[in-house]
């Protein structure tokens, strides 16, 4: 890879800016040595933390504002002021959106050094798919660092919740040095919120989950469908009432019957579920696409494919009307303007995205 900048910056550093990107769910020695390193390399350092304004569950249990505070913690006043700690929303299903967004944000924080344009790296762990960002900016160098004793922040968090409903104290043994000490007194503190309480509830059904597909031959696939129903700006939506992602909004869905078409099977879910008053045919006359989403992360319950169906219903002054639904859950149509990342369950948020084209930045800050 050929520096944009070859000769060194004047200020005795390596590198002007170097780009750390990151989940930091949450975090652990490992980061904080790829940090002090980037503060060794460069005279500034950006550290962008992912899966910002993302609902709480057990993949993503820390708002960006809490591991921010927990980085800024590891460093002293003068390495603060070097960094830079902003958020980044994810664009699942759009490499390209993820990258523009990443590309922007370094765009506007890394400073100038004597009037030339910053020589910028990016830094992190070799590390198979977590550092898979490392390859798709060409324009930026690459900065490797060895990973520390293997540590894996999705093995902490597997440890932490599974302790605590299991009853016994992850934190309190000696399993816990994988974490630096201040984040170590956050996560204590954490395990007393109603936040932690939802989320040991969501580890709970996830155990039985397992413990149900136990003796199965090979790890279970699910297969799903969502319901993608826009009419006149706003989305058909409902409210959960129960865990996982409880009070969370969700597309309106479910698991397919053994002897159903896909198609069908959205179409059954939409009058049980949510009872739609729109005739059949208007429906099937109203779809517009449909997708396939399959990240592997995207479901708590495990390998989880979902066909999502895109309708467009034409736009009239009085939205369709909805009865009481199955379930609980309490089914609403709101307004494109009022989605947040933040309150929508799974990956669902981003499957309205890639039907809509809702802009990455859709949160605010």
């Amino acid at each position: 890879m050929v520096p944009a900048n070859p000769s060194p910056p004047a200020t005795g550093h390596d590198f002007d800016c170097l780009v750390f990107i990151g989940r930091f769910q949450p975090p652990h020695l490992g980061h904080l040595t790829v940090i002090h390193e980037a503060l060794k390399r460069a005279r500034q350092v950006i550290v962008l933390i992912g899966s910002a304004w993302q609902a709480r569950s057990l993949r993503n249990p820390w708002r960006f504002e809490e591991r921010r505070d927990m980085l800024r913690s590891g460093f002293d006043d003068d390495d603060n002021a070097r960094l830079e700690i902003e958020p980044l929303l994810d664009a699942l299903y759009n490499d390209d959106v993820w990258v523009r967004d990443v590309q922007r944000k370094v765009r506007d924080i890394a400073r100038p050094c004597h009037g030339k344009l910053p020589r910028i790296g990016l830094i992190g762990a070799s590390r198979g798919q977590s550092s898979y960002y490392l390859s798709l900016f060409p324009q930026w160098e690459s900065v490797s660092v060895p990973l520390v004793d293997a540590i894996s922040a999705s093995r902490i968090r597997e440890r932490l919740f599974h302790s605590r409903a299991s009853g016994s104290a992850y934190l309190a043994d000696d399993a816990g040095h994988d974490l630096p000490a201040h984040v170590h007194r956050a996560l204590e503190a954490f395990q007393s919120t109603p936040a932690c309480d939802q989320l040991l509830e969501e580890q709970a059904l996830l155990e039985q989950y397992r413990s149900a597909w136990a003796q199965a031959p090979y790890p279970p696939i699910f297969v799903t469908v969502n319901a993608v129903v826009v009419q006149s700006g706003h989305v058909l939506l409902v409210r959960r009432t129960a865990a996982p992602g409880k009070g969370l909004y969700a597309l309106p869905g479910g698991f397919i019957h053994p002897q159903e078409r896909l198609l069908d099977a959205c179409l059954r879910e939409l009058k049980e579920r949510v009872r739609l008053k729109v005739p059949e045919p208007v429906l099937k006359g109203s779809l517009r696409d449909q997708r396939l989403f399959d990240d592997p992360h995207r479901s708590w319950r495990g390998r989880t494919l979902a066909e999502a169906f895109y309708f467009a219903l034409r736009p009239e002054q009085q939205l369709p009307r909805l009865k009481a639904t199955r379930g609980g859950d309490r089914a609403s149509w709101v307004a494109l303007a009022d989605l947040e990342p933040e309150t929508l369950f799974e990956d669902h948020f981003f499957i309205i995205q890639n039907f809509l084209g809702l802009p990455a930045g859709w949160a605010s800050p």
